[in-house]
């Protein structure tokens, strides 16, 4: 991913300007939205994870679409509840289809990191996304809905934020299976390359199979 690449602006939100930034390869090949963690605890769409989710998607050819819930950086407005944040999410997304009216007829990628796999769960009751990735599942620590079959799960053995046995409660009874990486907590230290191949391995069978 290079500088180049990479644009930063705001929108027209549902809570006034929305931060955004999107990266887009030179041949299309998907869209990807990327929603980060709990902006209550400093989470950002500069979140080493989330830029790891959207590098990853990147370099498989997939517009890469990050956003600052509102009253986070340069977005404008207040903390909503959830409910807020899940109407940014939709906001940025129908900002990325009208500027790459060709990308709704691609893949779509629906990827968050803590909170934010909270966000895109609601997402992904009003869209059908071809690909799912939710890293550190916030099962318990908020709401979290049923996720579509096919979503791709990772979580560290020693997550010290959201405790691995309480994903596995939330994905027991969806009989969703759940990839946990030994060792490792929360934030991935010192795991994010090792992170990005095991969701680029992911990305590329689901590709392949659609």
């Amino acid at each position: 991913m290079t500088p180049k690449t990479l644009e930063r602006r705001t929108i027209a939100g549902p809570a006034g300007a929305l931060e955004i930034a999107v990266n887009t390869p030179d041949k299309i090949r998907g869209l990807a939205l990327i929603a980060h963690p709990n902006p209550l605890e400093g989470g950002t769409l500069d979140n080493k994870i989330v830029y790891t989710l959207a590098k990853t998607f990147f370099n498989f050819g997939f517009v890469a679409v990050r956003f600052n819930y509102r009253g986070v950086g340069l977005s404008e407005g207040v903390w909503g509840n959830g409910d807020g944040e899940v109407e940014d999410a939709l906001c940025a997304l129908e900002y990325a289809r009208s500027r790459y009216p060709q990308a709704r007829h691609l893949p779509l990628a629906l990827a968050g990191f803590s909170f934010g796999t909270c966000v895109q769960a609601r997402v992904a009751q009003q869209e059908t996304p071809a690909i799912m990735v939710l890293i550190g599942a916030a099962a318990k620590r908020f709401a979290l809905e049923n996720v579509p079959q096919h979503a791709f799960i990772v979580h560290g053995e020693n997550d010290e934020v959201i405790p691995l046995p309480d994903v596995l409660d939330w994905a027991r009874p969806q009989h969703l299976p759940v990839l946990v990486v030994p060792d490792c907590e929360h934030f991935f230290h010192r795991r994010l390359i090792q992170l990005q191949d095991i969701v680029a391995q992911h990305i590329a069978g689901r590709l392949a199979a659609l």
